[in-house]
């Protein structure tokens, strides 16, 4: 586990531009057991890809007209328990942070796991999370 003096402006990173904090079992079930309406969960890191690519990717994407309804996190290596309940939803796909996963109607539509992130520009992050968005919003 991360001391939260590390991790909070990694946090604040997409609190700060409308992404709530899941950080208990409970609330990844409350969320995620909708059965109506997009949601955008994003398993964030302390890596440099969720810094440069991830974080930066899904802020942008965002701001396309169409976007998920419902904006979420998970923050890997701070809150355990949520992150593994949420990485349950995201199944077949194996663990990966940072990923982002887009749900539709209570269904994993789309993902991206760490092996699309890393290396990859927050641009192209944000182009393929746009592509989803305007195919699933």
């Amino acid at each position: 586990m991360y001391p939260v003096e590390l991790t909070t402006p990694m946090s604040k990173d997409l609190t700060d531009f409308g992404f709530t904090s899941l950080t208990s079992i409970e609330q990844v079930n409350q969320v995620l057991d909708k059965s109506d309406g997009t949601i955008l969960v994003v398993v964030n890191s302390v890596c440099g890809c969720a810094a440069a690519n991830a974080r930066p990717g899904a802020k942008m994407a965002i701001q396309n007209e169409k976007r998920p309804s419902q904006l979420f996190t998970v923050f890997a290596g701070v809150d355990k328990e949520a992150t593994t309940r949420a990485r349950e939803y995201m199944l077949p796909y194996p663990p990966s942070s940072p990923s982002i996963a887009l749900f539709k109607d209570g269904k994993l539509v789309h993902m991206l796991e760490r092996h699309h992130i890393e290396g990859r520009s927050a641009q192209m992050i944000s182009e393929n999370l746009v592509e989803a968005f305007n195919h699933f919003c």
